[in-house]
C-alpha cells in the first residue's frame, strides 16, 4: 500500500508541477518587454525605403495581402496591406493563422512603439504572441532604422476596410506559442561596399533561409541551410523549394551572376501578365512578381553571400501532384 501511496503522491506532484507550468505560460509570457516609447518621423527617405523593404525584399505585403493563386506565383490581386491570407493545417500548420490588416484601419490605434514590437519581437498591442510565420525572428536583427522606414511606409498605405478573424494555434501550440517571441537583437546595415555582409544583411530580411530549407514543425532543421526541400501542400499535389546553394548539380552552382539577376528581373517588365493555371496544376509559392523588385546591385550581393556558403547536395523533386485514386 505504501508504493501506491507513493506513486499517487508523486503523480499529483508532476501534474501539480504541468498545471502551475501552463498557467505561468498562459498569465506571464510572452515578456520581450514593453513597447518602446517612440514616434516615427515619416520623412520621404523613410517612406521610400520603406516601401522598397515592404514591397520587394522582406515583402511584407506578400502575406498581408489578397494574393490571386490561380495565376503563376500568386500575384497580389487586392486589399494591399489588408490581410487576410489564411495558413491552416491543410497546408501543415499546427492551427488556422491569418496575416493581420496592416493598414491603417487596423492599426489607427496602435502606437509606432506598439507596431515596432510587433514587427522586432513577436508581441501585439494586447500583449498576445504572434506565431512565428510572422518572421519577427528576422525583423529582429535587422537595423531599427529599416523597420523605423517599414512603419513609417505601412503608416501611410490607403485604409482597407476588412476585419480578419482571430487566428487560432492548436494543442499544444496555443500554449507553446507564448514562449516563442523573443527579444530583439538589432544589427547595422552594412555598408555596399561590404558586399558579402550586406548580402547576408539583404538574405536575413527577404527570409530566403525560411523556405529554401527542410525544416521540421517550422523550424529549419540545421545544416540544411538553402539547401532546399521545404514542402509546400496543395490539394493538387506538393511544391519543395529550390536548392539555392552553389551546389553543381543539385543547385545553381551553374547559373552565373548574370543568370541568377535575369532570374528575377523576368517579371519586372511592366507588360509582364502572371499566365492563368490549368486546372489542377501547381503553383509556386514563390512571390516572383514582388521579389523581381529587388535592385540589381542587391540581388548582386545576395548572390556573392550565396557563392559564399558551403554547396549542399540536395537534389529536389520540385514537383509531385497528386494522382487521383
Amino acid at each position: 500500500m505504501k508504493i501506491f501511496k507513493i506513486t499517487a503522491i508523486a503523480v499529483a506532484a508532476l501534474i501539480l508541477i504541468v498545471v502551475a507550468a501552463g498557467i505561468y505560460v498562459k498569465t506571464a509570457l510572452p515578456d520581450t518587454g514593453p513597447a518602446p516609447d517612440i514616434t516615427i518621423e515619416r520623412t520621404p527617405v523613410r517612406l521610400e525605403r520603406g516601401k522598397y523593404l515592404a514591397n520587394h525584399v522582406a515583402v511584407c505585403m506578400d502575406c498581408h495581402s489578397k494574393r490571386d493563386w490561380n495565376l503563376f506565383a500568386g500575384p497580389i490581386a487586392a486589399h494591399f496591406g489588408g490581410g487576410g491570407e489564411k495558413f491552416d493545417q491543410q497546408m501543415g500548420f499546427p492551427g488556422v493563422f491569418y496575416a493581420p490588416n496592416i493598414t491603417p484601419y487596423a492599426l489607427g490605434e496602435w502606437s509606432d512603439g506598439e507596431i515596432f514590437r510587433a514587427i522586432t519581437t513577436g508581441v501585439t498591442k494586447e500583449g498576445r504572441a504572434l506565431f512565428p510565420l510572422m518572421a519577427y525572428h528576422r525583423f529582429g536583427q535587422l537595423d531599427q532604422e529599416d523597420i523605423y522606414s517599414i512603419i513609417a511606409y505601412i503608416r501611410e498605405l490607403p485604409p482597407v476596410k476588412k476585419d480578419i478573424p482571430r487566428s487560432q494555434a492548436d494543442f499544444p501550440v496555443n500554449y507553446l506559442i507564448n514562449t516563442m517571441p523573443q527579444k530583439a537583437n538589432f544589427t547595422k546595415l552594412p555598408s555596399m561596399q561590404d558586399q558579402l555582409g550586406y548580402g547576408k544583411y539583404l538574405i536575413t530580411a527577404s527570409g530566403c533561409v525560411d523556405c529554401h530549407s527542410k525544416t521540421d514543425k517550422g523550424s529549419v532543421i540545421k545544416g540544411s541551410e538553402f539547401g532546399g526541400g521545404m514542402e509546400f501542400v496543395s490539394p493538387h499535389g506538393i511544391v519543395r523549394s529550390a536548392n539555392i546553394t552553389m551546389h553543381k548539380e543539385t543547385g545553381i552552382g551553374s547559373w552565373s551572376k548574370q543568370a541568377f539577376i535575369k532570374r528575377f528581373k523576368a517579371y519586372a517588365d511592366s507588360s509582364y501578365i502572371s499566365p492563368k493555371l490549368q486546372p489542377g496544376e501547381l503553383n509556386t509559392p514563390m512571390p516572383w512578381t514582388m521579389y523581381a523588385g529587388i535592385q540589381e546591385a542587391d540581388l548582386e550581393a545576395i548572390y556573392a553571400y550565396l557563392a559564399s556558403i558551403t554547396p549542399i547536395e540536395n537534389r529536389v523533386i520540385r514537383l509531385e501532384k497528386k494522382t487521383s485514386k
